[in-house]
């Protein structure tokens, strides 16, 4: 008997903060987020678990808060994945028709996706995503190919794997609180789900997610994720390096960037200083405000180019007229779209929720929680939908972001 109503839960354990958030599948159709819980994150470095009983505390706590809130249980979480160990490789392969009329056949297609994904990993190592791109009959670009007539077949994967214990201990964290891992969702899919619409994934753009301790980007080309990567750069790395600069305290060196960062140089006038406190208080002092430019705009640019870098040939400008998209805690630095703009040669805005998300989650640095949420929504509905189809529940392939 299939449940009316639907409890899941997705879960980010960032750098910075944990955030839980609760939600409810109504009859199949209906999305509803019920309960929400956030927290200061400890135990993470970079997207990585360094202190289990740490990381674990402070992410028992957010779901503890985001179910009261609720008023139920979760009963299955979504888990959104970054940090630098991940990688990925694209990988092909190509099958000749079988049938006598070339017409493909469910087994053609079989066939050439278990191909494609065939290439083995490194020990140690396990995929977290295969990302599907179009497939080609006979060099032309097709969504379906099913019953389509050619002779050759291909397709072709983005494969992203990751370092085995290092997945482990941030599943290992939610296991602790006796939930389940329902699926193990890239950050960047589940922010870039949540500010690009289907039309701009067609048409190609790039999304920056902007952490405190990672970036990470995907790259959107014919409706699909193209390549993504994560840079083990983010917010926190402006404030070190304002820390460091003008020798400071990290929390002095915060308060600085959130009032005066930016990631374009727009003070003129060399003499324009700043407050730290503004109180006039013992240890409160001046600062030339083109100075704190300087050193969070050099940053930018260097982490900008660094992803741009790691693009490689696959960032086409001409291939990218959406431009490049920003979200994440660190996107609220001003400038950070016109410079994105300037280095990537494409139009750059800051991403925005849908309109359906409440006000206190509007915040760009909850598109990744709030994607993963949409994403294990959009699961649950496929799975319920397959059930009735078949008479009983079994996990559907067919995902909104891995296809088979």
């Amino acid at each position: 008997m299939i449940s009316k109503t639907r409890l899941i839960g997705a879960v980010e354990i960032g750098t910075s903060k944990v955030a839980v958030l609760v939600g409810e599948l109504l009859r199949g159709r209906t999305l509803n987020i019920v309960g929400f819980g956030s927290c200061q994150s400890r135990g993470v470095i970079k997207g990585s678990v360094v202190d289990y009983k740490e990381a674990s505390a402070c992410t028992h706590a957010a779901l503890q808060t985001a179910e009261e809130r609720a008023g139920t249980p979760i009963e299955v979480v979504y888990l959104a994945q970054t940090g630098a160990h991940l990688e990925g490789f694209y990988n092909e392969a190509a099958v000749n028709v079988n049938a006598a009329d070339n017409c493909v056949s469910t087994a053609d297609i079989d066939t050439v996706c278990r191909l494609a994904k065939a290439k083995e990993l490194p020990a140690g190592r396990a995929v977290v995503h295969h990302i599907r791109r179009p497939f080609r009959l006979d060099g032309r670009l097709v969504p379906d190919p099913e019953h389509l007539v050619g002779q050759r077949l291909e397709a072709g994967y983005w494969t992203v794997h990751g370092d085995e214990a290092k997945i482990g201990d941030h599943i290992h964290v939610i296991t602790g609180f006796n939930l389940r891992v329902e699926e193990l969702i890239l950050s960047s899919l589940a922010a870039g789900t949540m500010v690009t619409t289907a039309e701009e994934r067609q048409n190609g753009v790039l999304v920056l997610d902007l952490g405190s301790g990672t970036t990470d980007y995907v790259l959107y080309r014919d409706g699909v994720a193209y390549q993504t990567g994560v840079v083990p750069v983010g917010g926190d790395h402006f404030t070190n390096d304002l820390s460091l600069g003008l020798r400071l305290t990290r929390g002095q060196a915060e308060k600085i960037k959130l009032h005066y960062g930016s990631a374009v140089l727009r003070a003129r006038d060399k003499q324009e200083k700043v407050w730290l406190n503004g109180d006039y208080s013992v240890g409160d002092r001046q600062f030339p405000r083109q100075s704190i430019e300087q050193i969070t705009a050099a940053r930018a640019r260097e982490l900008l180019e660094v992803v741009r870098q790691k693009l490689g040939a696959t960032f086409v400008p001409e291939q990218t007229p959406v431009g490049v998209i920003l979200t994440g805690a660190a996107a609220k630095l001003p400038g950070i779209a016109e410079a994105a703009g300037k280095v990537f040669g494409v139009p750059g805005r800051l991403g925005e929720a849908p309109a359906w998300v409440a006000d206190e989650l509007r915040d760009p640095g909850f598109s990744t929680v709030l994607g993963l949420l949409h994403y294990g929504l959009n699961a649950q509905a496929e799975e319920i939908s397959a059930a009735r189809r078949s008479g009983g529940i079994f996990r559907n392939l067919k995902r909104m972001l891995t296809q088979a």
